[in-house]
């Protein structure tokens, strides 16, 4: 059962997920494998963007087009000319701080802005729902894999789409979507009610498709992961729960940092 699909409208987000966007930190990276998986959910970094001014005005122009609701042709409109006159657009000659050599690579372009903002739309309301889902979970318990309007479907993900989980579920810490680069998938919080006349007509999953996993490792940094079958590498993580794990984290170390110090 795929269920419904349906695609995010550029209309202005919740309080939640502007939040997510906010909080998170600068982090300069020349590979997207640089800050990788839960990284991103507490940094703000643009790959290539070696420059704390850049990385600024990437992400005030993403934070009005998300606030605002803003279409992408609106967002590359209002940044293409900022990143030019910065100098962050075109191909360049950048330094690799990892093997110091320099490249020929590409900074700005249609192409990546689209990027920018198609990943941190997602992000940022897959941040901010589950926010919403953890403080809503009494009265709405499951959560329901669909997907989006993609004209092609990855076939792991299309063996998702029916999956009707509790949100405490452990799955949903490595597949709460999106799932990879251009995934559009998505997920509905049901209600106990619901779920059990959906699980009644026999066309809805109760346990997610055993899949196994995949060792990935990242050639810039090193580190080893195991990323399940049908997630990207660097995708396997809930934004949203990691967003507020390290927030919470955050304030236990801030009211540790503020007890006076024994004499």
């Amino acid at each position: 059962m795929t269920g419904p699909t349906r695609e995010p409208l550029p209309v202005p987000v919740p309080k939640e997920a502007l939040d997510y966007l906010r909080a998170k930190g600068y982090r300069v990276g020349f590979d997207h494998r640089d800050v990788f998986q839960e990284e991103h959910a507490t940094a703000w970094t643009v790959a290539k963007a070696m420059r704390l001014d850049i990385l600024e005005a990437i992400r005030a122009a993403v934070d009005e087009a998300i606030e605002g609701g803003q279409a992408f042709a609106e967002f590359k409109r209002d940044l293409q000319p900022l990143l030019e006159k910065l100098g962050w657009w075109g191909r360049g000659e950048l330094l690799d701080p990892l093997t110091g050599e320099k490249r020929d690579v590409q900074l700005g372009s249609p192409r990546r802005l689209k990027t920018i903002y198609d990943v941190n739309l997602r992000q940022a309301h897959a941040a901010g729902q589950w926010e919403r889902i953890e403080r809503t979970t009494k009265t709405h318990p499951y959560l329901l894999y669909s997907l989006g309007p993609s004209r092609e479907h990855r076939p792991e993900h299309v063996s998702w789409a029916g999956i009707l989980l509790r949100a405490d579920d452990p799955w949903w810490q490595t597949h709460f979507p999106p799932n990879g680069w251009g995934c559009k998938c998505w997920v509905r919080q049901v209600s106990r009610r619901e779920a059990e006349r959906l699980f009644a007509t026999g066309q809805y999953l109760s346990l997610a498709p055993e899949l196994g996993e995949q060792e990935y490792v990242n050639q810039r940094t090193g580190q080893v992961v195991s990323v399940p079958r049908g997630v990207e590498p660097g995708w396997a993580y809930n934004p949203g729960k990691v967003s507020r794990l390290a927030r919470a984290q955050q304030l236990l170390d801030e009211k540790e940092a503020a007890i006076p110090a024994e004499s």
